[in-house]
């Protein structure tokens, strides 16, 4: 058993396995294809499957930097990584310089406000880590303007010098649609703000711009979504080793009748005799009520003994419904476990069969799951 498993997987509804294994070994093929040294993106409790063991495990493995988007989640990380480098992508908030000062925590700084905020707090004579600087290439949501960035990066006595920059970087907005012209439009206006910050580290690429063709790996990479399993290649064979597998178990089973109606307001309604099973999971784990299956839109699916069975219903907070009349006899009984995440449905399928994203399938992994971390 992990030191992170949580003690109740004999009785609980439903069950996350995590393989930081594969985890760790994700981050090692991303840091190999980029040549340079990849950084780990823990953010929204490390997309779910939890900061303290994804970076316990990411730092025995070599891991030296670590992203978060909140000061609390920084926290956190520092707990379990004394030394690591860790940057808070949310930017500084007021007030706030003197946490960051305390937990040896480094704020990516992008406005000019900012700047000034660290610059001020720093000369003060406050002991620091180096901050990070983050100018907008594309996005429209953080980070100075380009040109902001580039007339700052060119002043004698800049505020970028007061404030201590240890990196320097931008946020790729398409990366994952290579085909798009804004990422060749990114990487030149990156390459500018660089250079003109000569010394100073900059990095650009995240999980998807590691398989962008013609962009530089700089000093340091920012995986995040890929690391866990999510395809950084849509619509090609994903290059990632799956990281989680979600089991729910079966609560109940009946059999009901041609238009017999089933679930919240009656949305599905049964086209012919069919063996249903209430499994222990719902919204209230984190998995979408979007994924419900009516009589006029498609759903989610559980596999049950290798077949793959639809949702039928709504997804309520509690219960899913699944038509498990295809699936082998012998896998359907009182308490047998079905399979949402893992097999046929890695994390683009589930997040499809919800009509959203696999990120936010990973980011939504509820708390209730009993928890079990394997390969470490």
């Amino acid at each position: 058993m992990s030191a992170f498993d949580t003690p109740d997987a004999g009785s609980a509804g439903a069950t996350l396995t995590i393989d930081l294994g594969a985890l760790v070994a994700n981050w090692r093929t991303l840091g190999a294809r980029a040549g340079t040294e990849a950084a780990a993106v823990v953010k929204a409790n490390a997309y779910g499957v939890g900061i303290e063991p994804a970076v316990t495990a990411l730092k025995a493995a070599g891991c030296k930097t670590f992203f978060v988007a909140h000061l609390s989640e920084a926290i956190r990380a520092r707990a379990v990584a004394p030394e690591a480098t860790i940057y808070v992508l949310n930017g500084l908030l007021p007030g706030t310089c003197g946490t960051y000062a305390q937990h040896a925590l480094s704020p990516v700084l992008g406005s000019h406000e900012e700047l000034l905020d660290w610059a001020s707090f720093r000369q003060s004579g406050a002991q620091v880590r180096p901050a990070a600087l983050h100018v907008d290439t594309a996005m429209n949501r953080l980070g100075l303007w380009p040109g902001e960035g580039l007339s700052l990066a060119r002043e004698r006595g800049s505020v970028i010098a007061a404030a201590g920059i240890g990196l320097v970087m931008s946020h790729f907005a398409s990366s994952e649609d290579e085909a798009d012209p804004a990422n060749a439009r990114q990487v030149a206006a990156f390459a500018e703000i660089a250079a003109a910050l000569p010394g100073i580290p900059a990095s650009l690429k995240n999980s998807s711009g590691h398989f962008l063709r013609d962009c530089p790996s700089y000093a340091l990479t920012r995986p995040g979504y890929a690391l866990y399993g999510g395809n950084p290649t849509p619509g090609r064979p994903n290059p990632m080793l799956p990281v989680i597998a979600l089991e729910a178990r079966i609560i109940q089973l009946r059999e009901v009748e041609a238009g017999t109606q089933v679930g919240y307001n009656g949305r599905w309604t049964a086209k012919g005799k069919r063996r249903l099973a209430t499994i222990h999971l719902g919204y209230a784990d984190g998995y979408p009520r979007n994924a419900s299956w009516t009589d006029e839109t498609t759903g989610g699916s559980a596999v049950v003994g290798g077949v793959l069975c639809p949702f039928v219903g709504t997804v309520s907070m509690d219960l899913i419904i699944v038509d498990v009349s295809d699936a082998p006899v012998s896998a359907v009984e009182r308490g047998a476990s079905v399979t949402l995440i893992g097999g046929p449905l890695d994390l683009e399928a589930v997040g499809a069969g919800a009509k959203t994203s696999g990120y936010e399938i990973l980011t939504s992994l509820g708390k209730r799951y009993a928890r079990r971390y394997v390969g470490a």
